[in-house]
């Protein structure tokens, strides 16, 4: 093949290719690409040469020799990052304590008797597993323990007149002991099939209904919003002008009442390097649960 058809051969290849790139591009940017005819094609553009593989670290070569600066890393934005002790600050209220309460052991429901939405004390029931094989255990044993103090006090009169031996009446007596163990046995196991809330507060979800079959699932999930946390983030600048104890004002632009006294529980010792902010807990009296956990506020620390 001679040099000018080689040549020839080699820019058609070329001009092919740019072709293919530009209906690639056309597609993806969703233009209707134009079909070119094969004398019209645009001149081939110059193609920068590959860059080989670089070492971890270093630097791409810009187009004109000189190194390439890296790219600043990205660091986390704060609403509350240039403000200062005495500026209202975005925060979020939050739940006190959260719990996801089940059951210690396995059975079927029977009763669910809260639902969302619902407030709930510490101590009351809330669901309760079938039990009436367990409730029939305890009957027995209440019996058995019954008979037993009866024929105690029968062979009281019997010992007295040293008819029965002191090992006999004995022996009575441990059976009748033993008898009334078993029965608070029982009532324990029966207990346990009795679900009741371990705090003060509201039902969040409702996971399961009579009839679900429990082993290691939830059933409800219960939050304390009394008191309320109140979550901050601060900049790194206020570290040590804030610590534990000192009052903060509370606004909630969504509920009447104006504003409301926190107190500062914890302070984070650890500061988030990348944001150079570190967190603030207050703690929010909120009686009756009148306040929702889950909103946004202000707070303005108060020296």
């Amino acid at each position: 093949m001679t040099a000018p058809r080689f040549k020839e051969d080699t820019m058609h290849h070329l001009r092919r290719r740019h072709l293919a790139a530009l209906l690639t591009v056309a597609g993806l940017a969703g233009v209707c690409p134009v079909a070119l005819a094969a004398d019209k094609l645009p001149p081939v553009m110059a193609v920068p040469a590959p860059v080989p593989n670089l070492a971890p670290g270093a630097r791409q070569p810009s187009a004109g020799g000189n190194p390439a600066a890296a790219p600043a890393a990205a660091v986390p934005s704060s609403g509350n990052r240039s403000k200062k002790i005495g500026d209202d600050m975005e925060c979020l209220l939050e739940p006190s304590l959260v719990a996801n309460v089940g059951s210690p052991v396995e059975g079927t429901l029977s009763q669910v008797l809260v639902d969302r939405g619902a407030n709930v004390r510490k101590g009351q029931v809330v669901a309760r597993l079938n039990s009436s094989v367990e409730s029939a255990t305890v009957t027995l044993r209440a019996a058995q323990e019954a008979f037993g103090q009866r024929k105690v006090q029968r062979n009281e009169d019997l010992y007295r007149k040293e008819l029965i031996s002191a090992s006999e009446k004995d022996e009575l007596e441990t059976q009748t002991r033993l008898a009334t163990l078993e029965r608070k046995q029982q009532e324990e196991v029966l207990a346990l099939r009795t679900i009741t809330s371990p705090l003060n507060g509201v039902v969040v979800e409702r996971f399961l209904s009579p009839g679900d079959h429990i082993s290691q699932e939830k059933i409800l999930k219960l939050a304390q919003i009394d008191p309320l946390h109140v979550e901050v983030i601060v900049p790194v600048d206020l570290f040590g002008a804030i610590g534990t104890g000192m009052k903060g004002t509370v606004q909630i632009g969504a509920m009447p009442g104006g504003s409301y006294t926190a107190t500062v529980k914890v302070v984070d010792r650890v500061i988030d390097a990348a944001s150079g902010t570190f967190g603030v807990r207050l703690e929010l009296p909120n009686p009756g649960n009148r306040i929702p956990a889950g909103m946004r506020c202000n707070v303005r620390f108060v020296r």
